[in-house]
């Protein structure tokens, strides 16, 4: 008895792996193991393996909006199994869904949080073609025209979907007309970015440009304002003696207008910024400490935004 307490004593500090027998792996499975095990192997296989060149979109208004755009082709669509009733837009999805003949599976939550690696999917989900920003031609449009209250939001070098979803989805709200980005260094046009647009990017025209830089000297030459943005001037923000730094809350909206924004850590490059013929800022209301000085780059956008789109001759308080 006391030498079996001794050997059990002695393998229980020791890391050799002993072998365990198929019988005693199938009389204790791990909880959920097996099914887990098999996702790979069933239906609901992420679209890399079923269909190449398909992305997972998810949420209901992502899902929703791109059913009704149509820019996508849609190879099916995944509603969470065990819920009692489809209600709202979730029952609209299936609706549409069975008139266009689009395959519709019931997943279980657990397969659904594993596809989408555990993003909130409201228990909708869409294997669909991804999206793609538009390459900029200037022959789409070649001057500001009439209207001199036009707005065209170009963003260089934004790196987080998040902010890019919540960038465009601040843009379409507060009526943007276009949006431009850098084809460099951008943030494509990802289901996370969907996500976080509340499916806005679905609806937009978003363009990139493979030069920025360029494209905004063009736009200047034709009669737009190019309006960059930076920080609050301070020292690591002097004044320039050839751009003139406002705020935007005595921003005047007088002609047809570029607003540019930067990357979040870095801003504008210099070669944007130089392309700019005014530099907007936000001004804070207090004394801020160090690492405190600046905001998201979402949140900025949504405040520069509303700051210019408020002076809309149609604009609704």
């Amino acid at each position: 008895m006391a030498l079996r307490v001794f050997v059990r004593g002695a393998l229980r500090g020791c890391s050799l792996r002993l072998p365990v027998s198929r019988f005693s792996h199938e009389a204790r499975p791990r909880p959920g193991g097996e099914e887990l095990s098999r996702l790979l192997l069933d239906d609901l296989a992420p679209s890399r393996r079923s269909a190449p060149g398909l992305e997972l979109l998810f949420g209901v208004s992502p899902c929703s909006l791109a059913l009704r755009a149509a820019r996508r082709r849609v190879a099916r669509l995944l509603l969470q199994a065990g819920r009692a009733g489809l209600h709202g837009e979730r029952a609209e999805l299936l609706r549409v869904a069975e008139a266009r003949g689009i395959p519709v599976l019931w997943p279980r939550r657990r397969k659904l949080d594993a596809l989408c690696h555990h993003q909130v999917h409201q228990g909708v989900c869409m294997e669909v073609s991804p999206l793609r920003a538009q390459p900029w031609t200037e022959a789409q449009e070649a001057s500001p025209g009439d209207d001199s209250q036009r707005l065209w939001l170009v963003l260089e070098g934004i790196q987080d979907p998040r902010n890019l979803g919540a960038v465009l989805r601040s843009a379409h709200f507060l009526g943007v007309d276009k949006v431009i980005t850098s084809r460099r260094h951008s943030c494509p046009l990802t289901p996370v970015v969907s996500k976080a647009s509340a499916g806005a990017v679905e609806v937009m025209d978003v363009y990139s440009a493979d030069d920025l830089a360029g494209f905004l000297q063009t736009k200047g030459r034709q009669g737009w304002l190019v309006a960059g943005t930076v920080g609050c001037p301070g020292p690591e923000i002097p004044e320039s003696p050839n751009i003139p730094i406002t705020s935007c809350l005595e921003f005047l909206w007088e002609q047809p207008t570029l607003l540019v924004l930067g990357n979040e850590g870095s801003g504008l490059s210099r070669e944007v910024q130089a392309s700019c013929q005014l530099l907007l800022t936000i001004l804070p209301r207090r004394q801020l400490p160090a690492g405190l000085e600046s905001l998201n780059v979402s949140v900025a956008a949504g405040i520069l935004l509303h700051a210019i789109c408020s002076q809309r001759k149609e604009f609704a308080a």
